[in-house]
């Protein structure tokens, strides 16, 4: 394990100078929402320089919560949800590479005085994700966990996640993207100092994500984004091309009602249009858009991460009227081309 932190601080502390020098195209970052777009000019050239990310794992409805990012580097999606959360809001930044730590301290001050903020509601720790019990980041105190492509570098991802559902407060959420495989890395790729650094050997095989989610006390989470990335170095792709990667936004609510697979008590959800940036409809992830005011049939699970969660302002949800067995309808499936269909087969979220 140390093998690993000791590599993946020398590659982002004093290897990578920008994000330019990304060898595998791991670092794919999808456009971000209006809301980030808008911020991002008051962000510091040299922090959006060296930011390394791979989605744009910021959710909405953040005014006044407490965030917290792991693997913050040099800071971006701090100070972007440092505007976001409002000067009532707190923002905390950990990190284990010290370069990058500096980095993003240095503009702490500024970007106070761009957002016209009295003080600064952000605070960098530099550590380790797998303990954050060491940086005094208490149970239950934490409203939304981000991350942007760090946990896969992880040498202890399990550990990871428990510290993640030990600092959520009860209905916080956790949303995060990072590459996944659609296969178990062989172990002497998965030791390749080069890979894993490239975000490539320490990537997550998706059936053994969601075994630990399960594990860890999640039952059932979803992706609000999936989309596939091309290897585009030639010694790269010749070492692991055989391998499928997909960058992925995953969300996972804390809750303790939610079941292994997705069950029918007859409930009906309405989205009333005033998250900011959506008036016109939510997707709450890959398979459930809710259209303004119009009804849509929804599981027991569902229902619970929309009623029990900071979203339970925007939705209006019918009671359970009892139990009609495994839930036929998904919300609304899309197709290849990305459109969203009006009909699904029966089967589970």
């Amino acid at each position: 394990m140390n093998e690993i932190y000791e590599s993946v601080q020398d590659y982002y502390g004093k290897q990578l100078k920008n994000k330019n020098g990304y060898k595998s195209g791991a670092c794919c970052t999808e456009s971000p929402p209006a809301d980030v777009r808008a911020i991002l000019p008051l962000i510091a050239d040299e922090i959006k320089d060296k930011f390394y990310g791979c989605g744009s794992p910021l959710p909405p409805l953040l005014r006044g919560m407490t965030v917290l990012d792991l693997g913050c580097g040099t800071g971006r999606d701090v100070y972007v949800v440092s505007k976001l959360v409002g000067e009532s809001g707190h923002v905390i930044g950990v990190d284990m590479t010290t370069e990058q730590i500096e980095t993003a301290m240095k503009y702490q001050e500024e970007q106070r005085e761009r957002f016209g903020y009295d003080r600064s509601n952000v605070i960098f720790k530099q550590g380790f994700i797998e303990d954050l019990k060491a940086l005094n980041i208490e149970d239950n105190s934490i409203d939304v966990v981000i991350s942007n492509c760090v946990i896969n570098l992880s040498p202890d991802k399990e550990k990871v996640f428990r510290e993640i559902y030990r600092v959520l407060k009860p209905g916080g959420e956790l949303y995060f993207s990072d590459v996944f495989a659609d296969r178990r890395i062989p172990d002497d790729l998965a030791n390749d100092p080069v890979l894993r650094n490239e975000c490539l050997s320490g990537a997550m095989y998706v059936e053994d994500f969601r075994r630990l989610m399960s594990v860890v006390g999640w039952d059932d989470f979803r992706y609000a984004s999936v989309s596939e990335f091309l290897l585009n170095n030639e010694n790269i792709n010749r070492k692991i091309g055989f391998v499928t990667f997909t960058s992925r936004t995953v969300r996972a609510f804390k809750l303790h009602d939610l079941e292994d697979i997705c069950e029918d008590y007859g409930q009906v959800a309405y989205y009333n249009g005033q998250i900011p940036g959506h008036p016109h409809f939510f997707d709450l992830d890959d398979h459930h858009r809710f259209f303004t005011n119009q009804p849509l049939l929804v599981c027991g699970n569902t229902s619970s991460m929309l009623a029990n969660t900071r979203f339970g302002k925007v939705f209006k949800l019918t009671e359970r009227t009892g139990h009609f067995g495994v839930f036929g309808a998904c919300g609304n499936p899309k197709n290849e081309a990305g459109q969203v269909e009006s009909t699904c087969a029966p089967g589970c979220c």
